[in-house]
């Protein structure tokens, strides 16, 4: 049994991570700022279990760690376009949350200090035409969001080496499931078509993703902790690369089941977004030796998906 903190817990991810780690047994404080992508219905999910104490504060502003065995940090800002128009918030949480965290576990006596179990993303490697990135492959990110989180990582390691913080980076491809918040591409998707809108993709829906259901992820946590595994860095893939107008076929076909609909009318394929990554893929050999395989098929799991999100509209 463990006590672990878990940032962003009100998040889509920061939650299923603080959900598997309470199912676990183990003790879980909870922090979040509440931000316009928290999910208040996540609390009171979460505060059902006895083993759950929370508190509202941004890690930036966090005094104090009480004594625990890991310090798993999801808060961040994530969405790519927002950072591209504006990138403040990406440094503030993403850069100056993280050193704020590592000062609070580096003046801990080092017998008492946790494991920074630190959430990466596969996007601070840019992308790649063929092959698949290593842990050991040259960060090259390609837009704010990803330089972030590029330089978060850049901190733990720097950290870890002078002032000896246990860490673990773990760089995951895109999360996908139900309760996701819409500014991502299979909820916003949905979103648009149900309020008459049309799906948007960049390039002509030509860009690869590979996609990692999000129990997937809170599994590979769990492997991690259960492995007692300090200073890696471990890729998470998913199982299952395509193009983002695949994924939307997809959701129209689950959308719209047996209507009519004119293809050119529902999705809009011209937007551009400065530099675009044009294909992610990361080899997670690394993981997979530690016994983790993702086991959520794609194609079974989003018409669940897509029918929550076209009955249960969020704002």
């Amino acid at each position: 049994m463990k006590i672990i903190y878990v940032t962003g817990c009100l998040g889509f991810i920061g939650y299923h991570v603080a959900k598997k780690c309470l199912d676990e047994g183990h003790y879980v404080m909870g922090v979040d700022k509440e931000t316009y992508a928290s999910d208040l219905g996540n609390l009171d999910r979460l505060m059902k279990y006895s083993k759950f104490k929370y508190t509202k504060c941004d890690i930036n502003d966090l005094d104090r760690i009480f004594d625990c065995d890991y310090f798993i940090n999801v808060a961040a800002e994530t969405h790519v376009d927002n950072s591209i128009e504006n990138s403040d918030a990406f440094l503030k949480s993403n850069v100056n949350g993280v050193h704020r965290l590592l000062e609070l576990i580096k003046i801990k006596p080092k017998s008492k200090r946790p494991i920074f179990l630190h959430f990466s993303t596969d996007e601070v490697y840019g992308d790649i035409d063929n092959g698949s990135h290593s842990e050991k492959d040259m960060l090259k990110p390609s837009n704010p969001y990803a330089a972030s989180k590029a330089a978060a990582d850049m901190l733990i390691l720097a950290w870890a080496r002078t002032y000896d913080i246990p860490y673990v980076i773990i760089r995951p491809t895109n999360n996908y499931g139900i309760g996701q918040y819409v500014e991502k591409f299979i909820p916003k998707a949905v979103k648009h078509l149900t309020v008459g809108r049309p799906i948007l993709l960049h390039d002509k829906g030509t860009p690869k993703r590979t996609w990692l259901h999000v129990s997937d992820t809170a599994n590979a946590v769990m492997t991690i902790i259960n492995s007692k595994v300090i200073n890696e860095i471990y890729n998470i893939s998913g199982n299952y690369e395509t193009t983002n107008m695949v994924v939307a076929k997809k959701i129209l076909k689950e959308f719209f089941k047996n209507e009519d609909y004119d293809f050119d009318s529902v999705v809009y394929a011209n937007e551009v977004r400065p530099g675009q990554d044009v294909r992610y893929s990361i080899d997670d050999t690394k993981l997979r030796g530690l016994g983790w395989t993702p086991k959520a098929d794609f194609d079974s799991q989003l018409p669940e998906i897509i029918q929550f999100y076209k009955h249960n509209f969020i704002w």
